[in-house]
């Protein structure tokens, strides 16, 4: 009797070390060190801050065994400009994702939005500029259906930038 209950002891705890191992976030250092590595690496080029680029993009990503990018899907962007920032920071988090159960790759989403840091008051110029990006900007959107697979959804990431008036 005493090997049944050590051994359905045992059972559980490897159940249960098992799901701890399932419950790691996949990016190394955890949730907040994934938001902070964004806010210190999406950088916001004065033309884009310029334009009061703001907006929302929908990535899916793929890292390999080793924790590197292999490829970059955008699947949804309020304009193409909102996309290259965060690019540029999923490029530089090479090396930081965390693959569990022996998988050769795995594909992560990841919905980013960045918004200019606006004065309460809002200038009649600011508006303006605001204004004119939104009526020129060009969404990038799915035409067909897209396959999720097993893909872990990640945190929004959400970026905010002073802007000058």
């Amino acid at each position: 009797m005493k090997r049944y209950f050590l051994l359905v002891a045992v059972i559980l705890f490897t159940v249960t070390v098992h799901a701890q191992k399932k419950a790691v976030f996949p990016f190394q250092g955890g949730k907040d060190a994934m938001m902070q590595f964004f806010k210190n690496n999406v950088e916001i080029s004065p033309e884009l801050a310029a334009k009061k680029v703001n907006g929302t993009a929908v990535f899916k990503f793929t890292a390999d065994a080793q924790g590197a990018i292999e490829k970059i899907i955008v699947y949804y962007a309020d304009d193409y400009q909102v996309t290259l920032p965060f690019i540029d920071a999923l490029k530089k988090s090479d090396h930081h994702w965390i693959i569990f159960d022996g998988e050769k790759t795995h594909d992560f989403i990841v919905a980013c939005s960045i918004n200019p840091v606006l004065p309460s008051t809002g200038t009649p110029a600011a508006q303006k500029q605001i204004y004119q990006y939104y009526s020129h900007r060009q969404p990038i959107v799915a035409s067909n259906e897209v396959l999720l697979d097993m893909a872990t959804l990640l945190p929004a990431v959400t970026i905010s930038y002073p802007v000058s008036q």
